[in-house]
């Protein structure tokens, strides 16, 4: 029997900082060379899972944006689970209706880029796109239309309470919508991503990808929850909601205390 360790990144893995730190980088990249299979899945990009992550190497393909993508250790897309083009459409001519500042990720000519109005934007997605000004998927359009270009497979968005729930509600059950207030910055996100795009899918289509018959899980968070449901074993950290706590086998130390790392050393020392 294969065992897939897969592990979510903010509030899991990552410290409050938010990084990986050097022990749990030296304990991971140790067990992988040993023949553990460990990688991660994460609403982050491939791009921002990298710096975040400065000192983990990437022995397998990983899970990113939620789902959207499995990518291989170099950011190469293996699986995509995008929008339908009519339903990317109308969902953002619905966004840009209510007034809101949409980040657009798509594949545009097959490469990833996010999208954005510039002179337009609020001043929290302002504050999210000054941290990305050096990302090569960062494109700056001048008009609303230029939004709808390439292979739409997200939407963020942040701010407004009132609009950003409003919308949360009308779609919860159409899409996979992702509602909460950021650990980091305190304001307001929705980010929209079709059904089939989730960490628990992408998770079932990796473990066949990587032949293996035994999931075991970790999270912090509500997008975790699916993620659990379909695994085999499941841990929240000790600082994870209560509502993903419930549905955990265990639970294990917090996320600055390294709780992942030492749970799989423990594993891989008693198997």
């Amino acid at each position: 029997m294969k065992t897939l360790f897969v592990s979510d990144l903010d509030g899991t893995l990552l410290d409050k900082t938010p990084k990986t730190s050097e022990y749990t980088n030296a304990i991971i990249n140790a067990l992988n060379k040993a023949g553990m299979t460990i990688t991660f899945a994460t609403a982050r990009s491939f791009v921002t899972t990298k710096k975040v992550t400065n000192g983990l190497e990437f022995f397998h393909p990983l899970v990113v944006h939620n789902g959207t993508f499995i990518v291989d250790k170099n950011g190469e897309i293996l699986v995509k689970n995008i929008f339908e083009k009519s339903d990317a459409q109308e969902l953002l001519s619905e966004i840009l209706q209510n007034d809101l500042s949409p980040v657009v990720f798509s594949l545009i000519d097959g490469e990833q880029k996010f999208s954005y109005v510039k002179d337009e934007i609020n001043k929290p997605t302002k504050d999210f796109i000054n941290e990305r000004q050096t990302d090569k998927r960062n494109h700056p359009v001048k008009t609303n239309d230029e939004l709808y270009s390439g292979e739409i497979y997200y939407f963020t968005l942040i701010g407004d309470e009132d609009k950003t729930k409003k919308l949360y509600e009308k779609y919860k059950d159409r899409y996979k919508c992702y509602f909460q207030r950021d650990m980091y910055s305190n304001e307001y996100w929705l980010e929209i991503t079709p059904k089939n795009a989730t960490k628990a899918n992408a998770v079932k289509q990796l473990a066949t990808l990587l032949e293996c018959d035994y999931i075991v899980a970790f999270g912090d968070g509500i997008n975790d929850l699916e993620m659990f449901l379909i695994a085999d074993e499941a841990y929240a950290v000790e600082n994870a909601v209560d509502s993903l706590k419930q549905k955990a086998t265990k639970i294990i130390d917090s996320n600055i205390k390294n709780g992942v790392a030492k749970w799989l050393k423990k594993r891989y020392t008693k198997g």
